[in-house]
């Protein structure tokens, strides 16, 4: 595997080695040890999830204020653009966001730290997602930042106007959120 660093340090893209041949491919796409040594972060992940959306969704920008959640997020059908936003008043990096592509065809995964609000936009007509979390969902600390901030002005590379939840449309300006400290 290899770790490509983004804008945010702490916020990973992981590209894992991929042998393929005309029978198709195969993958490591989680390894415990190798993810430790590559990125020197040891976490513990307890919950899968695994989401399906049409073109145009947009899910996010979602957080646990309470039992906050690490996430390793990655495409398995079509592609998104997926967002990572550094939601810690302390950090040097505080209000940024990163984003990258990742699909089915790339194979790549994005690791977003705990205390980090996390969305994705869908850009294929349909996909699938799966990520892995460090902690369980507690509904009591589920929050929500507006997708279209201004105060974040996240590209989300839109070319229609986004499918959102009424979760997400109500989600609070990124002034008025609770945030990490």
């Amino acid at each position: 595997m290899n770790i490509v660093p983004s804008e945010i340090p702490e916020v990973l893209q992981i590209e894992p080695q991929v042998f393929a041949d005309n029978r198709g491919f195969f993958l490591e796409s989680y390894n415990h040890q190798k993810f430790i040594d590559k990125t020197g972060i040891n976490v513990k992940f307890v919950q899968d999830n695994h989401s399906y959306s049409k073109q145009n969704v947009l899910r996010g920008l979602h957080y646990q204020i309470v039992q906050p959640q690490g996430k390793l997020v990655r495409a398995v059908v079509g592609n998104i653009f997926d967002v990572a936003v550094d939601i810690r008043r302390s950090s040097p990096t505080f209000g940024q966001w990163v984003g990258c592509e990742l699909s089915a065809e790339n194979k790549c995964q994005l690791w977003i730290p705990p205390s980090f609000a996390h969305g994705f936009l869908v850009l294929s007509e349909v996909a699938e997602v799966l990520y892995k979390t460090t902690n369980y969902y507690n509904p009591q600390g589920d929050r929500s930042i507006l997708w279209n901030d201004p105060d974040l002005a996240i590209d989300w590379h839109l070319t229609a106007p986004p499918i959102l939840s009424a979760k997400d449309q109500a989600a609070k300006a990124f002034k008025d959120a609770d945030l990490f400290p």
